[in-house]
């Protein structure tokens, strides 16, 4: 008896879900913008390897079979051996790349230092000019002045080689909530975005209605979208094509939306990461630890859902 009933809500719940899914797709799909790109617009996707257990030729194969254009990985340091095989693995696919560049250190000085030498050595390298650089930048708690150096190395790193370079919009950074980096985007006329906007929903504990004038002046300076689903209490929602956050998607799409209509009213590339990560963003089920969704599926599905609602 135990069995058929474990059987029987198992498949109530498949066909229930199968059920809901399609909506919320057609919810979507009904929404999406019609706006006439101009010459320029480029719509570049690029996957994470967050969470990705296998080799770096492994993740680049399976990103390429997917569709990507490209990758976003972290700048790999002084490692010569993982330099090679990444540099290895984007030829051989034919993939583009973004790096991420950072520091970790408490003391200010000592994390501009280092954060430095990873952005010379992301934009310099001699194998393959990235698209772009994503800084995770500064802390939430240093100083204004001290975050603002960051910006000001970045702006002139920027001019210097050619590569676009964006501060993240991210907890325990910088740019860790709305108010925070308006006075930054005020301040800072050359600053740019990487939009991971799920970040400012649980720091808020909102989907940001009330600061809207804030995040319409955020939006226009957003070159790169982290294409994560938050909401008011995480950082993640468990499952994009759940029915119950429709009203996070919907809130999410609203924003990027209006940076793609900028993207193609102006005729410039836009790159989206899609970037659902692995536990602990992802929930999972107690003392098994099990994942409640399919990371990579997720992700697949992001980017198949905003390529068709964002392509020419």
């Amino acid at each position: 008896m135990h069995q058929n009933r474990r059987h029987f809500l198992k498949t109530t719940a498949t066909a229930t879900a199968a059920g809901l899914l399609a909506p919320l797709g057609e919810i979507v799909a009904q929404e999406i913008p019609s706006v006439k790109a101009k010459a320029g617009y480029e719509l570049l996707f690029m996957a994470t390897d967050w969470g990705f257990p296998g080799t770096t030729d492994e993740f680049c194969a399976l990103a390429k079979k997917e569709g990507y254009e490209g990758i976003e990985v972290w700048w790999p340091g002084d490692n010569a051996k993982a330099q090679e095989n990444l540099f290895t693995a984007l030829k051989k696919h034919g993939l583009q790349v973004g790096f991420l560049c950072g520091g970790g250190e408490s003391d200010a000085v000592a994390h501009l230092n280092t954060f430095k030498k990873n952005l010379d050595a992301a934009t310099g390298n001699s194998f393959q000019k990235p698209v772009y650089i994503n800084c995770h930048s500064g802390k939430d708690y240093f100083t204004y002045e001290q975050n603002k150096l960051f910006i000001d190395y970045t702006t002139k790193k920027a001019k210097e080689t050619g590569v676009p370079i964006y501060h993240e919009t991210h907890r325990g950074r910088m740019l860790f909530c709305a108010p925070i980096a308006r006075n930054f985007i005020e301040k800072n006329p050359d600053l740019r975005l990487t939009l991971d906007i799920s970040h400012w929903c649980v720091v808020h504990e909102s989907l940001l209605s009330d600061q809207k004038q804030t995040i319409d002046l955020a939006l226009e300076r957003v070159s790169h979208i982290h294409s994560r689903v938050g909401h008011p209490q995480g950082a993640q929602v468990n499952d994009p094509r759940a029915p119950e956050w429709e009203g996070a998607i919907k809130a999410h799409l609203a924003w990027w939306d209006k940076v793609i209509e900028r993207k193609k009213l102006k005729g410039e590339r836009m790159t989206i990461l899609t970037e659902f990560g692995p536990p602990d963003y992802m929930p999972t089920l107690p003392y098994t630890r099990q994942p409640v969704a399919d990371q990579w599926a997720i992700n697949v599905y992001m980017m198949n859902l905003l390529r068709k609602r964002y392509q020419l």
